[in-house]
């Protein structure tokens, strides 16, 4: 009888260590992330800042346009403003991918941390699953606030 309870204790105790050390899936809410997220705040701001000179930029460039009295004057104009918005919006676009895998990458890179410490397998956005899992979403954003 002893031999049986202590293969019966023996098994449970290899099951429960299986279960500590076995895998799952976490998720995270990235849109939650992105609004507890002071950079990615700050990030967005600068952005938009970029943004609004653009406009900015074409409503100056359109009251110069109807002070102009020539045809020629105004085709010289809008082919010089047209270079002039190209380049700017070139520039805008790469600053906002820039920013934008700046702030997707430190999200990542916290969110594998949370993984390993989680002993997680893989980690999904919270769109993706529709029972189960982990939500890791407040440990990211705590993550990601440590490493200001």
């Amino acid at each position: 009888m002893k031999g049986i309870k202590l293969g019966l204790v023996a098994m449970a105790i290899v099951a429960m260590t299986g279960i500590a050390n076995a895998g799952g899936i976490g998720y995270i809410d990235y849109a939650k992330v992105i609004d507890n997220y002071d950079y990615a705040k700050q990030v967005t701001k600068e952005v938009d800042a970029k943004g609004l000179e653009m406009q900015q930029f074409l409503v100056d460039k359109e009251k110069e346009y109807k002070s102009l009295d020539t045809p020629l004057k105004k085709q010289t104009f809008e082919d010089r403003v047209s270079q002039e918005f190209k380049t700017k919006e070139a520039a805008y676009i790469a600053l906002r991918e820039k920013r934008e895998k700046e702030v997707y990458d430190r999200i990542q890179n916290a969110a594998k941390s949370v993984m390993v410490e989680q002993k997680l397998d893989a980690i999904m956005d919270v769109r993706g699953v529709f029972v189960g899992g982990l939500d890791i979403t407040d440990n990211v954003i705590q993550k990601l606030k440590a490493t200001k």
